[in-house]
Order: structure tokens, then C-alpha cells, then sequence
């Protein structure tokens, strides 16, 4: 192909010299010709790309294609339910939602009503008419130690920092929380100044890398976290300790990338990468977890103080909750991370293979907080795959109290999963810098429309709860939602995570699935002991089990 490339160039170059000798308005097509040339000469002699160079100019082809492939995919070839992570339908119902456009479907459900993993919510005779249901549902977060609980909303924001949406996207979102009266998390980048201008109730995550509370050589800060956690505007702490995206996995924001204001908002260096250390430096153990939420509870003069996380070990939860009950210190809330990732951009090996999905994760959640007699004062927040009415139901019956969205509340901005996110080139204007693709996101109108996603949501969740002779939220029980497991199999989420007792981890026998997790979990370790195990009073732990 190379010879082929020289041996068409030169014919073309010397037609183009004595075909201008009758007609010279031909000389023009150098202006196309002579680039060609030239940029074919520098694909054959470069080294890094094989196809290039053995294919001059033509190979470039292949990158076109390339960048054009998810396009076509998405709006020529996949059907209404194949998309991912989100598929046509979902995508269409948030839109349509947060236009306050009409969401109702003709001629039937497009699902597959006899294929595995197929969900659906029980309804009743005696359902109940939307005005006997609770408008907008709100839940109390503050336990017995937190002095200035926080009325919320069951649908708020997901952590989404400033850096990774652009200003616009956060001024719409925070103004759009404002107008629905819900509350929107800042994600580990801090608070920042388009996070306040809207005026909507925050939640301020703290991560490993204590954006906005540190000192220079990355250490906690109280000084600076007192000074910013008593703004008005802020009305939860979230301690990050994993996200879905990519549990376990730090971060670096290289120095290129940081911007003054940037480095303003995290109180760090210029000229210095910024690093997100895959753990937390302000505690070592549980124990240590638990004094800093109370440190963290006192310095903001009784605010609701909380954790994140991804299920990971599963005894260093159980860990966690022996903490309590040994401290007797609780957090005001838990948030629940899926595994399957979310808005971070991250590995490809962590999005997809580490971490426990959000079903697993939610149910054992709640379960390990009844058994030791904690749930009554912990609120469950779930977070993760959010878009309708029935992802809301559907959780609250696993335990959650709360759900947040991130994906959704994109898409209401007008995200069209371009999968661009962690390229600086999302052609919406939502999770770029780029400021000629920023200009494109109009704040005053996305704000009305993640407020219409929100109410919309909400609305769809009530009248699924009604047409279930449900109330509230609290009333929903794990038998009402059924999941189908193979043609002739049916299982409801009871059937596939039972409920253990009250308080039934707080002595012996444990239950069958927490006998090993109680053994070798320790409050003071975040590292499972095994050496007290005896296996031989163990007969079920023969068999290969994840701790």
C-alpha cells in the first residue's frame, strides 16, 4: 500500500502538472492534492500507528469510524431496551419527564415479560387513590446525638463534584434542588462558589483527599471545615469512604489540569498534582471512623454526619457496626454505593468487576443494621442506578429511606449518553470545561427541568405505591416486589433476601449468613481475623466463602 500511495501520488501530481498546460484552473486542486501528499509522506514514516502506516491517508479512516461507531449505535442500530448503561426507554421517560412532556406509552410494555431478571410490584384490590398518599414524602435524618436534623426529600442528587460537571451544570442542578426543595451532594471536589449561587440544601462530601478542609500536606483541617460546614446552605456531612465507579481506587488530578479557582475551592497547591489517596488518613480502624464523625458532629454544631461506601469486605461493615455498639457513637445516615459504577470516570476492571452490585449491598445493609438493633437511628440512602418511579419503590423495599441520582439528574440537564464523559468533549455542556461547549447548557432553563425530573419521579413513585395500598415509603415490604429467575421461577426480593430479627446479632446464635462475618470481624480492625476461627464447629464454612 505504500508503494501504491507514491506511485498514485506521483501520477496524480504530474496529471495535475500536464493537464495545467491546456487548462490551468486545474492548478486549484493542489490546494486539496499537496496536503494529502504530504500528510500520506508523514503517515508512512511515522512509527506509532501500524494501520497508518501501512494504509497512508486512507487508514485514518478507521478513526473516523471509530468516534462515529457509538453514534450510530445509539441513535440506528440498538432497539428501545438494549441500550447501556441506560436503555432508550429510560433515557426517554427522563426527558420527557423533565420537559413536563406527555410519558405515557401506547400498545403495551416493549420488555420481555418472560426473560430472566424481569421485575415487577404487586398491586392490591383495595389500592388507594392518589390524595391518600403522601404528595411529597419527606424523611427525618439526625439520630439522638444530631442536634439539627435535616427534613429530606426521598429523590435528591447524587455526588458529583464541580471539575467533573461544568459550572453551568452545577448552578442548574443546585437551582433546580432550590425549586423542588431537595438536596443536592457536592461531590469529594468541595463546595464550590456555583454549588452556593443557586442557593439549594447541600450535602458537603468529604474524601480521602479532604477537599475544602485540609491542610497543604493533605491532613484534616478542622479549622477550615468548621468555617465552611456551618454555611447555611449545607445540611449534611458525607464521608466518602468508596463510590461504585471505582471502590478502593484513588485518584490524581495532574497540576496541568489545575486551575486557580479549582485550586481555591480544594485548598491546595498550583503547580502540584493533587492526590486522592485511596484511604483516609484522619482514621485507621472503626473505632477511629466513628470519633471522627462525632469530631466532625461537634464541629458543625449537631449537622446530620454520615458515610458512603461501596460494599467491599463485607466484615468490615459488620466491623463498623460492632464500632457502634461498642462507642455507642452512630452515623445520621449510611449511604449505600453500587457496584456497578456511576457518573466517575474509572478503570474498566473497577467499573466493572470490583465491588457488590446495589441489590446485594442495600439488603445487606439494612439486615447487619437490624440484627444489631441500629436502624432505628441510621437512615439508609441508596445510590445508583436511578431513572423512574419503580428504581425508587424497588429500593425502598430492599431498606433504603432515601435514593440519590446522578445519571438521571444528567440526563434531565440534557445529557444524551454520549459516553464523553471523561474526555472534556460532552457536547451537552454537562461534564466538560470546555467553555464554548458550557455556553451550550442554559442554567435558567435546565434548573426547571431537573426540578420537573424530580417532582415528576416522585409523582410516579406515589402512584405506584397506591395502586399497592402503599402510604409511605416505610410501609413497603420486600415480598411486594418479584423478580423472575428463570422460565418457570419466580422469586420476590423476601424469597431472595430474608429479613433476620431484631437485634439478632447482638448474641448467639448468630444468623447462618453472619456467623462467619461476626467471627472474624473486630472493631478495632478493619482487617478480618481469622485466627479465632474453628472450623470445625463451622460445618457450612467448609465450603469457599468471601469474607
Amino acid at each position: 500500500m505504500k508503494n501504491t500511495f507514491l506511485f498514485i501520488s506521483f501520477f496524480l501530481l504530474a496529471g495535475i502538472v500536464i493537464t495545467g498546460i491546456w487548462w490551468t484552473p486545474i492548478y486549484w486542486s493542489f490546494i486539496i492534492v499537496i496536503p494529502l501528499f504530504f500528510l500520506g509522506l508523514f503517515d508512512v514514516y511515522q512509527s506509532k500507528r501500524a494501520i497508518r502506516r501501512n494504509f497512508p491517508v486512507f487508514g485514518r479512516l478507521r478513526y473516523v469510524m471509530e468516534g462515529l461507531r457509538p453514534k450510530v449505535q445509539q441513535y440506528f442500530i440498538e432497539s428501545d431496551t438494549d441500550g447501556r448503561p441506560f436503555s432508550r426507554i429510560h433515557r426517554s421517560v427522563i426527558y420527557q419527564r423533565a420537559k413536563k412532556e406527555m410519558d405515557t406509552t401506547p400498545f403495551g410494555t416493549q420488555l420481555n415479560v418472560y426473560e430472566n431478571n424481569y421485575e415487577w410490584l404487586n398491586h392490591s384490590i383495595n389500592a388507594l387513590h392518589m390524595d391518600a398518599s403522601c404528595e411529597d414524602p419527606r424523611v427525618i435524618i439526625g439520630g439522638p446525638s444530631c442536634s439539627q436534623p435535616y427534613s429530606a426529600s426521598i429523590l435528591n442528587i447524587s455526588a458529583m463534584s464541580y471539575g467533573a460537571l461544568s459550572k453551568n451544570a452545577i448552578m442548574a442542578l443546585n437551582k433546580g434542588a432550590k425549586i423542588g426543595n431537595f438536596a443536592h451532594n457536592t461531590g469529594e471536589g468541595g463546595i464550590s462558589d456555583y454549588h452556593l449561587e443557586g442557593g439549594g440544601d447541600l450535602i458537603w462530601q468529604i474524601g480521602t483527599g479532604y477537599f475544602g478542609c485540609r491542610y497543604p500536606d493533605g491532613n484534616f483541617n478542622p479549622e477550615a471545615f468548621e468555617q465552611k460546614v456551618n454555611l447555611p446552605q449545607v445540611k449534611m456531612v458525607e464521608i466518602k469512604l468508596s463510590q461504585g465507579a471505582k471502590p478502593g481506587h484513588g485518584g490524581i488530578l495532574p497540576a496541568a489540569k489545575l486551575t486557580e479557582e479549582i485550586a481555591r475551592i480544594r485548598l491546595v497547591e498550583m503547580g502540584k498534582d493533587v492526590d486522592s489517596p485511596p484511604y483516609h488518613r484522619a482514621f485507621k480502624t472503626p473505632i477511629e471512623l466513628l470519633n471522627f464523625i462525632q469530631q466532625l458532629r461537634e464541629l458543625s454544631n449537631g449537622k446530620p454526619i454520615g458515610f458512603k461506601l461501596c460494599i467491599g469486605h463485607r466484615s468490615e461493615f459488620v466491623a463498623i457496626c460492632k464500632a457502634m455498639t461498642e462507642t455507642k457513637i452512630c452515623p445520621d445516615f449510611i449511604t449505600v454505593d453500587g457496584g456497578e459504577g456511576g457518573t466517575g470516570a474509572a478503570p474498566l476492571e473497577f467499573s466493572n468487576n470490583v465491588g457488590m452490585p446495589l441489590r446485594d449491598a442495600l439488603a445487606f445493609v439494612y439486615d447487619t443494621l437490624t440484627g444489631f438493633d441500629l436502624k432505628q437511628h441510621i437512615k439508609i440512602i441508596a445510590s445508583g442506578k436511578i431513572a423512574t418511579g419503580f428504581d425508587l419503590v424497588k429500593n425502598f423495599a430492599l431498606g433504603a429511606d432515601i435514593c440519590n441520582s446522578a445519571r438521571g439528574m444528567m440526563m434531565a440537564l440534557g445529557c444524551i449518553q454520549a459516553l464523553e464523559c471523561n474526555s472534556n468533549k460532552c457536547p451537552t455542556g454537562v461534564a466538560t470545561q470546555n467553555a464554548h461547549l458550557v455556553r451550550g447548557l442554559v442554567v435558567e432553563d435546565k434548573k426547571t427541568r431537573v426540578a420537573n425530573f424530580h417532582q415528576q419521579t416522585i409523582k410516579s413513585a406515589i402512584e405506584l405505591m397506591a395502586a399497592a395500598g402503599i402510604r409511605h415509603p416505610d410501609d413497603i415490604h420486600r415480598a411486594y416486589i418479584h423478580r423472575r429467575i428463570s422460565p418457570d421461577k419466580i422469586l420476590t426480593y423476601l424469597d431472595s433476601y430474608p429479613y433476620i430479627p431484631k437485634g439478632s446479632l447482638l448474641k448467639k446464635p448468630y444468623a447462618k449468613q453472619f456467623e462467619l462475618l461476626m467471627t472474624i470481624s473486630d472493631p478495632h480492625s478493619f482487617t478480618p481475623n481469622f485466627s479465632n476461627l474453628n472450623w470445625d464447629e463451622l460445618e457450612w464454612a467448609r465450603k469457599p466463602m468471601t469474607n
